[in-house]
């Protein structure tokens, strides 16, 4: 199994940086995709990126391509979401997610989450 634990949330005005990380327990990661999704209020949640563990292929979302950087670190088996140019519609629960096959942007196909992490950007 993959089991994500997020962190890095918080506070922070728009045009700021924040970095959050997942760090994703298993005993192997040959076939894992991890992939980064949030959720407001009201909201269905939603794709942000995600990336394949062997190979580091990324995926993002429209709406933080050229602002979000996913990455991973293999040694300390994390994966991690650096976002720049923060804005307020950008504030939600921010949940990482493993699974065992496909790289996808549907949350569905995902069987592991970690409990989220908290993002406000204020206006």
């Amino acid at each position: 199994q993959v089991q994500p634990v997020e962190s890095g949330g918080g506070l922070v005005e728009t045009g700021g940086s924040l970095r959050l990380s997942c760090a994703a327990s298993g005993r192997t990661f040959v076939r894992v995709a991890v992939g980064w999704f949030r959720q407001a209020p009201g909201k269905e949640r939603e794709f942000v990126a995600a990336i394949t563990w062997s190979a580091g292929s990324t995926n993002y979302a429209d709406s933080v391509k050229g602002r979000f950087t996913i990455s991973r670190d293999n040694a300390k088996k994390t994966v991690y979401l650096q976002m720049n140019s923060l804005k307020p519609e950008d504030t939600a629960v921010y949940y990482c997610a493993g699974v065992y096959g496909l790289q996808a942007t549907n949350p569905k196909a995902y069987d592991y989450w970690g409990q989220g992490t908290q993002v406000t950007v204020s206006s």
